[in-house]
Parts: C-alpha cells; structure tokens; sequence
C-alpha cells in the first residue's frame, strides 16, 4: 500500500513538472525555418538543444514558414496560441515584407497585433529584429529598421535588435543566394539571440 502510495506520489510530480515546463513557440520565416538545410541544423533546433543542456524542460515548437510575411505569421497565430498554449513567443519576421518593399506601417502594424495576441494569451514575447539591403532607397531601408525599436519602446517588448548580427554580408556565413544563413551561421544567431531570450525563461 505504502509502496502504491509512493508512486501515485511521484506520478503527481512529475505531471506537475510537466505542465510547468513551458513551450516557446517561434513564428518566423525561412531564416528561423532552416532554408537550404536540414531542419536540425537550424537555430531553432540548436535552442532546444540548448534548452536541455541547461537544465530548462520547455518545449520549442517552430512555426515557421520560408516565405512568410508579418501578414501571414499575424493571420496564423490565434490558431498556433490557441494550439499550443505557449508561455514565450518568438517572432522572428519582416525579412519578405522588406524585400518585397510593403509598408513599413503594414509591418509595424502586424507585428504589434502578434504581441498584443499573444500577450492577451498570457504569453511572454521576444521580438527578432531584422534589417535589409538598400535596394529600395535609404529612406524606406531607415523607416523599415525603426519599425523593431518603435515596437520595443511602445510595447515595452525585450528585443534582439538584428538577428543576423555578425552574419548577414559575411560571405563565408551566408548561402550563395546571399540572403539566408549557412549552417556555419546558425550557432552564431543562437548566441545573438540566447542574452535575451535566456531571463523570459
């Protein structure tokens, strides 16, 4: 009896650790999705990785999709939220905004939605910031940065400021294409990311 007692006892604790381990949900876009290699070289996986090595028990579920744009991560959250139930959110998105010269105000305003939603979720939130070539001028390239560190003081949301950070224009870390990452790269975007994300924990 006592020996049933003991493990009922244990069975508790465990769930109990279980619930409270936690999800990170990252909802990004091919940089966060692994474009060009496999999806374990990535630096999302690294941070699962990472996870575990330290101790932490969170689940990392990556959401991301190559091509994405902040209107389409806007538009998939609820769904991923609701799925989920996350206690931090990683958004990591803009880069196709970006390239393909939308709004700035369009970005700033979906990426404002995905924080206020996953907030309203009782989520945490890092926001990933990017930056992009001058191809569409000097004025739309500044407007376009400002957008991540308007968000940060409005929204009083924690902020990586560029995720590519001793990466992007680097030829030896970058893919032929010149837009995404190597698997030379990856750990090096876990490190710019790690500082932040490590106290949401």
């Amino acid at each position: 009896m006592r020996a049933i007692w003991k493990g009922a006892v244990l069975g508790l604790l465990l769930v109990g650790q279980m619930a409270q381990a936690g999800t990170v949900l990252v909802v990004g876009d091919s940089i966060s999705a692994a474009f060009g290699m496999d999806t374990r070289q990535g630096w999302v996986q690294l941070l699962d990785e990472r996870l575990r090595d330290e101790g932490f028990e969170h689940q990392v579920v990556n959401a991301s999709i190559s091509g994405d744009t902040s209107a389409g991560g806007a538009a998939r959250l609820p769904a991923l939220l609701s799925e989920h139930q996350p206690d931090l959110v990683i958004v990591e998105l803009g880069g196709n905004d970006g390239l393909r010269g939308l709004p700035p105000s369009q970005l700033q305003q979906n990426l404002a939605a995905m924080i206020d939603a996953s907030r309203s979720a009782g989520a945490k939130v890092l926001l990933l910031g990017m930056r992009i070539p001058p191809n569409y001028g000097e004025r739309y390239t500044t407007a376009f940065a400002r957008v991540y560190d308007e968000l940060a003081a409005d929204k009083n949301v924690p902020l990586v400021p560029f995720l590519l950070e001793g990466v992007g224009g680097v030829d030896k870390l970058m893919q032929d294409d010149g837009v995404h990452p190597a698997v030379e790269a990856q750990p090096l975007l876990l490190e710019n990311v790690w500082p932040t994300l490590k106290p949401l924990l």
